[in-house]
């Protein structure tokens, strides 16, 4: 059973950055794809950016292509978002998710998640 635990959150002015890990436990990592989602208030949960086995092929919303950059350093068992010039509307629960179904990933079907970490971006 993989365990994910997210970390990295905080609050952050508009345009500022901030760097998202979320590290894996209880599982072979590099049998993972995965996944950034986040949870606006009031909001559905929504995908944010997705990392293959070895992090040769990202994909991402557009509401932060340009933004954002998703990558993983299987060796540590950890995936990681690095965001960039962030706006008041990127504030969010950001979770990260695995599977070890492609199908799945690229359906946006995670089967593990993370508890999630708080961005918050003042204006």
């Amino acid at each position: 059973q993989l365990q994910l635990v997210e970390s990295g959150g905080g609050l952050v002015q508009t345009g500022g950055s901030l760097r998202l890990s979320c590290a894996g436990s209880g599982s072979t990592f590099n049998r993972y794809y995965m996944g950034w989602f986040r949870q606006a208030p009031g909001k559905e949960r929504e995908f944010v950016a997705g990392v293959d086995l070895s992090g040769s092929r990202t994909e991402y919303s557009d509401s932060v292509k340009g933004r954002f950059t998703a990558s993983r350093v299987n060796a540590k068992n950890t995936v990681y978002l690095q965001m960039n010039s962030l706006k008041p509307e990127d504030t969010a629960v950001y979770y990260c998710a695995a599977t070890f179904s492609s199908a799945n990933h690229y359906n946006r079907r995670h089967d593990y998640w993370g508890q999630g970490t708080q961005v918050t971006v003042s204006s």
